[in-house]
């Protein structure tokens, strides 16, 4: 809610509540006449009424502030501008002064609370810490002063007429009694707003939510253009204490690229000012992941928030818009198993020969006892090895014991012989 909604609430429903502008402190008075808003103010015709032109001729008009009752209230000028239009007003933009003509000699001054352009006045014998200080208007009495209006030569051309009205920001006047007036801008123009929007973008993980795809769009429509560039901020936050360790990043230039988080927000990729209606729409694709520091370890709602502001000067927000989507954080790998040992290989060489590179379970006969249960097939019908131990050992050992035996066989058969013979 702006202040001065809220100021407009507080009037009406009778509650007195200070609404300062920047410049105001805590010991600013209240109005009384039993702590209800009593003030009349009255603003007469502009001189001469005709539209306002950028650059152009500027127009008077008194301002008359009424007291109706029989004790003095306190009046704090605060002229409130309500414009058409989607730009913020710097304070060159609209030309305003302000000059007693039943009042005390006075000083006037502009302000943007809450980015809004607004005119203020006070006593000139205020020191400069005593800029809030008001006018007591006296018992059924009123003071006057003649305001001077016009437009700035940089007066946004996407923004159109606009109510002037005549209140106090520590509520004095009565919220039937303020007086206003509407200025006529010329030319006249159509006006537009600035619109802003997220809409889901292409995504590539196949829906394991582990990467957020979303595309940022705006669109400027009515006559007219930005005299500023656009500055987008953007800020990334889940429910929780846990470190998010978000990664974000904008196709920026045809590829992903990271962009740094700065006191918690991400400044996106400026519009460049003269953006309106005819700029079509633009979009800038983002996507967004936890990284490997994150701290969140199961599915989670994230909140993607971004306030569009004037890039320089009155860079109070334009537009704000959010987004809310789960987030998965990315599985750590999974631990390997232990990986099998393949045997070595131990060359031997024979004379004459080259070395030949053999598996060491084939030179040893103790391999053959152990058995081996790691064999597989081949596509071409052979065998093999897929463990530590070799089926080769395996046909060695067996080998091995054939020999013996039968070397066994012939020595038992010639000694045999010898016993015959004898």
């Amino acid at each position: 809610m702006s202040v001065r909604t809220a100021a407009a609430i507080a009037v009406v429903a009778g509650v007195v509540t200070t609404l300062l502008p920047l410049s105001a402190t805590a010991a600013s008075a209240a109005p009384t006449a039993g702590d209800h808003a009593v003030l009349r103010t009255e603003m007469g015709t502009p001189v001469p009424n005709g539209p306002l032109t950028r650059g152009g001729v500027t127009e008077t008009f008194d301002l008359t502030v009424k007291n109706p009752t029989g004790k003095p209230v306190t009046y704090k000028p605060w002229m409130l501008l309500d414009p058409t239009g989607p730009s913020r007003l710097q304070n060159d933009d609209v030309v305003f002064k302000v000059d007693a003509v039943d009042a005390p000699a006075t000083k006037s001054s502009i302000g943007q609370q809450d980015g809004e352009w607004q005119g203020m006045f006070f006593p000139a014998a205020a020191t400069p810490g005593e800029s809030d200080k008001g006018f007591d208007i006296p018992a059924n009495g009123k003071m006057t002063w003649k305001v001077t209006l016009g437009l700035g030569a940089n007066y946004p051309t996407n923004n159109g007429d606009f109510n002037l009205r005549a209140a106090s920001y520590n509520n004095s006047v009565a919220a039937d009694g303020m007086g206003s007036h509407l200025f006529k801008v010329g030319p006249q123009i159509k006006t537009g707003e600035l619109k802003t929007w997220f809409k889901q973008g292409s995504s590539d993980t196949g829906g394991q939510e582990h990467r957020a795809y979303w595309d940022l769009n705006y669109q400027a429509t009515g006559d007219g253009e930005f005299a500023t560039g656009l500055a987008s901020s953007l800020s990334l936050t889940h429910p929780g204490d846990e470190a998010a360790d978000f990664r974000l990043q904008a196709l920026i230039d045809g590829r992903w690229q990271d962009l740094k988080a700065q006191d918690s927000r991400y400044a996106l990729p400026e519009i460049p000012k003269g953006f309106g209606a005819a700029s079509g729409a633009r979009t800038l694709p983002l996507r967004v992941s936890l990284g490997k520091d994150t701290k969140i370890k199961k599915k989670t709602t994230i909140t993607m928030s971004v306030e569009v502001a004037p890039a320089k000067g009155n860079t109070y927000p334009l537009k704000s818009v959010e987004v809310q989507f789960p987030l998965v954080p990315f599985a750590e790998p999974a631990p390997s198993s232990t990986p099998t040992t393949t045997p070595s290989a131990t060359p031997t060489k024979t004379p004459g020969s080259s070395t030949v590179a053999q598996p060491a379970a084939a030179t040893s006969s103790s391999a053959a006892a152990a058995g081996n249960t790691h064999v597989a097939t081949t596509g071409s019908g052979s065998l093999a090895a897929t463990g530590a131990q070799s089926g080769t050992g395996l046909y060695a050992g067996l080998a091995a014991a054939l020999v013996a035996l039968g070397a066994a066989a012939a020595w038992l058969g010639a000694r045999r012989r010898r016993g015959i013979s004898a």
